[in-house]
């Protein structure tokens, strides 16, 4: 059977909590063995701590997400950098810059984001970033931070973009959306990457599946991105499967 790493899953939303130990073992029946669970704001994080604590391959990423701004006070930088001291993450984040819901205070993301990046520079933990009509303020930010290392998930970017995040040593993630027949430009880009520096990620309970619109997303559906990517790429989903499995490992530090 493959082995799968769903490298974002908001396995800690409200949509989970009537069957999240049912959606766990569909995961691990459809081999989804482990899951990274990004943080979404300050208030949420103990109950990720509880949830990834009780349920088996779930890895906490703690860190304070764009859209959510309105819910982020300084203190909760403070409040950052004493948990990934205490509770040792996988990562930092979700955090980045989104460009696209507008009232979202630019200055005070990228405010929030700078110093995201500085905590997980300083700890030796990768991001993971959310970049929403924001790439190229991302990258600059990135740049402004040297050593920083991580994952921009669910790209949308162009491939010149693609590029120079990856020169920078970063890992970009593909869910849902390459499912979509239309996503010329995404279905392009994954062709065109190297396997390398890719990821799988569902971004449940989001981002659903072109085979189950209007339904819950939930990382079971990974093994139907595996598929999607393999057929994209003209390349055996085993081969994908364990590369991608290898990049997260690596990226997260996770032992097999």
């Amino acid at each position: 059977m493959l082995t799968l790493i769903d490298t974002h899953s908001h396995f800690d939303d409200d949509t989970f909590e009537p069957d999240r130990q049912a959606t766990l073992l569909r995961a691990q029946v459809a081999g989804v063995t482990q899951q990274i669970v990004p943080a979404v704001t300050f208030a949420w994080w103990p109950r990720l701590q509880k949830i990834c604590t009780q349920g088996t391959g779930l890895y906490p990423a703690y860190g304070l997400h764009p859209m959510y701004l309105s819910e982020h006070q300084p203190a909760h930088l403070d409040e950052l950098a004493r948990w990934i001291i205490q509770e040792k993450p996988v990562a930092v984040g979700e955090c980045g810059l989104d460009f696209y819901v507008e009232g979202l205070d630019r200055t005070r993301q990228t405010d929030f984001f700078l110093a995201q990046l500085q905590l997980a520079q300083q700890a030796q933990l990768p991001v993971i970033i959310h970049a929403r009509r924001a790439v190229e303020e991302v990258i600059q930010l990135v740049r402004g931070v040297p050593g920083s290392r991580g994952v921009v998930h669910s790209f949308s970017g162009s491939l010149p973009q693609a590029q120079r995040l990856l020169d920078l040593g970063f890992y970009l993630s593909f869910g849902g959306p390459i499912t979509y027949p239309r996503a010329n430009k995404l279905r392009s880009l994954v062709q065109a990457l190297p396997l390398e520096r890719i990821l799988l990620e569902t971004d449940s309970p989001d981002q659903p599946l072109v085979t189950h619109r209007g339904v819950r997303n939930e990382p079971a559906f990974l093994l139907e991105i595996l598929q999607t990517m393999a057929e994209l790429r003209s390349q055996d989903p085993a081969e994908i499967a364990a590369v991608t499995t290898h990049n997260a490992l690596t990226l997260f530090n996770i032992l097999p």
